[in-house]
Formats: structure tokens, C-alpha cells, sequence
């Protein structure tokens, strides 16, 4: 999958494993929603103020 944009990144979580556990959880919620199909949750941060933020 390619996703371009120039207003995100991926986020980078570092030494933030909280972060990544909750990402881990919620993948697994979902998965068991959807009938245990792998989900997988990207985490992107803004690198441009957005043209609809307030």
C-alpha cells in the first residue's frame, strides 16, 4: 500500500512503548470484531498545519 501526503507523516513512537501497546490493543479489538482478519493501525502526525483545522 503507498499513501502519499505532504500534511502527515508515520508517526515516530521512540522509546514511547505505551503508545505502541495501545496501537497492539486496538488492532486485536478490531481484528476480533472483524472476525479475527488482521487489522493493522498506522499512527500518523501532522507535518503541516491543516487547511480545516480551527
Amino acid at each position: 500500500m503507498e499513501i502519499h501526503s505532504d500534511s502527515y507523516k508515520v508517526a515516530a513512537f521512540g522509546n514511547q512503548e505505551d503508545a505502541v501497546e495501545i496501537i497492539r490493543q486496538a488492532e486485536a479489538a478490531l481484528a476480533r470484531m472483524n472476525g479475527n482478519k488482521a487489522v493493522t493501525l498506522i499512527a500518523y502526525e501532522q507535518t503541516a498545519p491543516s487547511p480545516y483545522s480551527e
